[in-house]
């Protein structure tokens, strides 16, 4: 089932005020509803290279498994549904493609990204996330960030070091602590939503969550309603006004219509016995 019409999508991506090459990489697919979102690092554009790999790697991998299969299933092992185990297996098999190119060619050595990926199926949103690149949500005024920033200063939030406001404030909050292509494996935060009619989701990178308060994002939503486009390109703008001091990028989700899953015949004989 074809979601064009029941989500809206839209994306931006700028360089910023201060850095020569934007790495970061953005990609949606409305027919299946993924978003995708990547921060590159690494010198001599080694980052855009492992961002551009982790994005058209996802977004091809997941493209394939939903036009080639019926993944309305749970599994039984995990209790996640098929399209969370595709996303992950997609985030895991892009963080091998960059760790062996950055082990065989010298000019990529020590490249790495964050990626940040949200895949909506059947009323719900699976959430995917590596590093500190963030999934936020506004549902009925209430604005808040679904994702758990894989980073040093989120460690030290949780060890009550600083109190997520001073963290806010806080210098050095870049250093991540995982992040796709470093290790040979990586561990993907994952989680699974239901979604509402009306629900807004923000997919950004740290050029934007350092430069904008979530609470200005939130008011930004709140302005613009649902002009997505008129929104992506605020945020970017805001950004960019508060310093710009990295590459910035945002996707937007607006839930417009529901979207259950089609059941087969046999799926529904299946939960009358259930």
């Amino acid at each position: 089932m074809s979601l064009r019409n029941k989500i809206f999508l839209v994306g931006e991506t700028d360089t910023g005020k201060v850095r020569e090459h934007n790495e970061d990489t953005i990609a949606f697919d409305p027919e299946i509803g993924l978003l995708v979102l990547a921060d590159g690092m690494g010198g001599y554009n080694a980052g855009e290279v492992a961002s551009g790999i982790a994005v058209k790697t996802i977004v091809n991998l997941v493209r394939e498994s939903v036009e080639r299969e019926d993944l309305a299933a749970v599994d039984p092992l995990t209790q996640l549904s098929r399209r969370s185990i595709v996303l992950r297996d997609a985030i895991q098999r892009a963080n091998k493609i960059i760790y062996q190119t950055a082990k065989t060619q010298p000019q990529c050595e020590g490249m790495g990204t964050t990626v940040v990926g949200a895949l909506f199926h059947d009323d719900r949103v699976t959430i995917a996330h590596v590093g500190d690149s963030r999934l936020y949500r506004l549902r009925a005024g209430r604005f808040e960030q679904l994702t758990l920033d894989h980073s040093l200063l989120q460690e030290l939030v949780d060890r009550g070091f600083y109190s997520p406001e001073e963290a806010q404030r806080a210098a050095n909050k870049n250093y991540v602590t995982r992040a796709l292509g470093v290790e040979a494996s990586v561990e993907v935060g994952l989680r699974e939503e239901a979604v509402e009619k009306g629900d807004h989701y923000v997919l950004c990178s740290d050029g934007l969550s350092d430069m904008v308060e979530d609470s200005d994002i939130h008011l930004t939503i709140n302005t613009f309603g649902d002009n997505l486009g008129s929104v992506a390109k605020h945020l970017i703008q805001l950004a960019n006004d508060n310093g710009g001091r990295d590459n910035v990028s945002v996707l937007l989700a607006q839930v417009v219509d529901g979207f259950p899953a089609r059941r087969g015949l046999v799926d529904k004989v299946l939960g009358w016995f259930g």
